[in-house]
């Protein structure tokens, strides 16, 4: 299935790359570090028998939760949503002091889903079926209904869920793009992950835009070179690497 928001990075057209880098053996625990918009957790109906989400952001956390435990409770405070420029710029405007969580979670679902990009800033200027993705939102709760949903700074959450049974998929913010995503990623973040994923006991796949900084810092790791269609680019191909600790 697919996932149900837009994101920042998301991978979506990455996603058969990431998933060709599987470890054949089966795994008893999958943990998506960097979630976002979950295209890799949404590809398979289930990828181990224990699944974590995480994301640092704590209103799209909170979004995922009320999706999982009340998926018809937020379709019914979505029963107003259009795609329009007022409604938007009012949600974005709206004060949030007071709000309950289900109304955290509408907002937040209208501001992701109609902004440029998924910055949740700018109006997008598209034509999209509000109705029928809030519709989604019941098959999305019904994936997620035994995963762990987490929000925990990563090194906090590996060093919690590492096992030799384990696999770590993680998108972090590219590098030098840092600035484009919604949460604070320093720049000294990376070797901070790096330093993370040297220790761990399970296994891990990483992907990250193709850089000379990259591959450097993972030069002891399997990289493996891809391409995909570029998304502000039209006909140009963007360069990314998926990087394993096992063959």
């Amino acid at each position: 299935m697919n996932s149900f928001i837009p994101w920042i990075g998301g991978k979506k057209l990455l996603r058969n790359h990431v998933l060709d880098q599987f470890p054949e053996e089966k795994v008893e625990r999958y943990i998506e570090v960097f979630g976002g918009a979950g295209w890799i957790l949404f590809a398979k109906d289930k990828h181990a028998p224990m699944e974590v989400f995480n994301d640092v952001n704590g209103e799209l956390i909170n979004l995922y939760r009320i999706v999982k435990y009340h998926p018809e409770t937020l379709q019914k405070e979505l029963e107003w949503l259009l795609m329009s420029r007022e409604q938007f710029f009012d949600e974005l405007n709206r004060n949030t002091r007071g709000m309950t969580d289900i109304q955290r979670a509408a907002r937040f679902f209208c501001l992701v889903k109609e902004s440029f990009g998924a910055t949740c800033t700018s109006f997008g200027v598209s034509s999209r079926d509000i109705h029928k993705a809030v519709d989604y939102l019941k098959a999305v709760s019904g994936r997620l209904n035994k995963v762990v949903i987490e929000n925990q700074d990563f090194e906090r959450l590996i060093k919690t869920y590492d096992r030799p049974d384990a696999l770590f998929y993680l998108d972090p913010p590219y590098y030098e793009a840092e600035k484009y995503y919604p949460d604070r990623f320093n720049p000294e973040d990376h070797e901070r992950l790096k330093n993370c994923l040297e220790i761990i006991k399970g296994k891990f796949i990483l992907s990250y835009n193709d850089c000379p900084q990259i591959r450097e810092l993972y030069k002891n790791y399997n990289i493996v070179a891809v391409e995909r269609n570029h998304n502000l680019s039209l006909g140009s191909r963007y360069k990314e690497v998926i990087i394993k600790n096992f063959s």
